[in-house]
């Protein structure tokens, strides 16, 4: 998984490119706590759920249903997001799906169950660039984790920085 942290990139990028009215700022602060919720699985790797599991590590906390779920629950609140519904649900949604998804370009784990509860496959994209992060906070601050973080920033920041710049720009033509 890229660290908990670079799953942020995508709600930000995406704010910056639609902009503070279409994602006022307590919608981007919920989008950006709700793009890190699905590694809250690994509770269960200490509570002895099986990695492999579909309650497991990448499992139905990083699907589109999971998405889904947390989308609609988040919109429940549009008038205290300062959003519309709509716009509450497809922001979030965005937010949570982008998870799994920037999981399946890591070069570590079983992959990602991304249609639970349809199917229990687990998936990687074809390219899988970004270096997995530890799950530990030591092996987090060796030097593995700047290779990490080194490659986030290429591979996940950089791009999603981008994106949004070209969605600003278009957005002012």
């Amino acid at each position: 998984m890229p660290t908990i942290l670079t799953h942020a990139a995508v709600p930000l990028a995406l704010r910056l490119g639609v902009g503070g009215k279409a994602v006022p700022a307590r919608l981007l602060a919920v989008g950006v706590i709700a793009s890190m919720l699905p590694d809250l699985d690994v509770v269960g790797m200490h509570l002895g759920v099986a990695y492999a599991s579909d309650f497991g590590h990448r499992g139905f906390t990083h699907s589109v249903v999971f998405a889904a779920l947390v989308a609609l629950g988040g919109a429940c609140f549009y008038r205290r997001l300062r959003a519309r519904f709509l716009g509450a649900f497809l922001f979030l949604f965005a937010a949570v799906a982008s998870h799994g998804m920037l999981d399946t370009f890591t070069n570590g784990g079983r992959g990602i169950e991304l249609f639970w509860p349809w199917s229990n496959e687990r998936y990687f994209a074809p390219v899988r660039p970004v270096e997995v992060s530890p799950l530990g906070i030591r092996a987090f601050l060796s030097p593995r984790g700047a290779e990490v973080l080194k490659s986030e920033v290429i591979w996940v920041w950089l791009p999603a920085l981008g994106a949004g710049l070209a969605l600003l720009a278009a957005r002012r033509r």
